[in-house]
């Protein structure tokens, strides 16, 4: 029995399917995402310090977490969206954006509340965890430890009494990269905002595509 190949079975030409292909860009691929990754890392490292640290059947516990998982779901459903929808591709951006901005306030509220330093942006702490670049929450739990057993604590970083520290640096840790997913979304923004700017969305795409093949019907008449 001779073998069908896909396009005759479906009676498509080459011509359509590259057409196809220029219409609707390449999109997904959002696991490949820096956002994503570190979204997703914060996501991780949040149910733990929930789970040890807030009343599992608190309401605060459930927002936390829900908060965190907004941000990476949303960043995961905006870009399949993205090759029809630029506008829809930013509105999830937007969403994942407040999501994580929300986790922020709740870790900057937990040591608030505690009477725990929040570091500033030049604590020493605070680049020397960027620069570790931690792929996953076991990493970040490694890197807690380290300065935790050396009796890291408070804005200034001397010795101090090692106990207090685990809750302080575990929010400490997540808000470093908190930080880190938000700026890299909020540069993810701009260069969507940018390209729906210049480009526009599905609709015009359609509308330059179907005025080509008009154009080219019409000079090919003329022929």
């Amino acid at each position: 029995m001779p073998q069908i190949k896909v396009k005759e079975l479906f009676n498509v030409k080459t011509s359509d399917m590259s057409a196809n292909e220029s219409l609707i860009p390449k999109h997904g691929g959002y696991r490949k995402l820096k956002s994503f990754q570190v979204a997703q890392l914060v996501f991780d490292i949040t149910v733990r310090f929930c789970d040890r640290y807030i009343e599992r059947r608190s309401r605060s516990h459930d927002q936390t977490v829900q908060a965190t998982r907004s941000g990476v779901q949303n960043i995961a459903e905006g870009s399949p969206a993205s090759g029809t929808s630029k506008k829809t591709e930013i509105k999830f951006s937007n969403v994942a954006r407040a999501s994580l901005e929300e986790l922020r306030l709740d870790c900057g509220d937990f040591l608030r509340q505690r009477g725990l330093p929040l570091w500033d942006h030049d604590d020493p702490r605070w680049q020397s965890l960027i620069d570790r670049r931690c792929a996953t929450a076991d990493e970040v739990a490694v890197r807690v430890r380290e300065k935790h057993d050396r009796g890291l604590c408070g804005q200034s970083g001397q010795k101090g009494p090692p106990t207090p520290t685990y809750p302080e640096l575990a929010a400490s840790a997540a808000l470093v990269l908190l930080a880190v997913a938000c700026s890299l979304l909020d540069r993810r923004l701009a260069a969507q905002a940018e390209a729906f700017e210049t480009e526009g969305g599905f609709i015009e795409g359609l509308y330059r595509v179907r005025s080509e093949k008009r154009s080219l019907r019409s000079s090919s008449t003329t022929d």
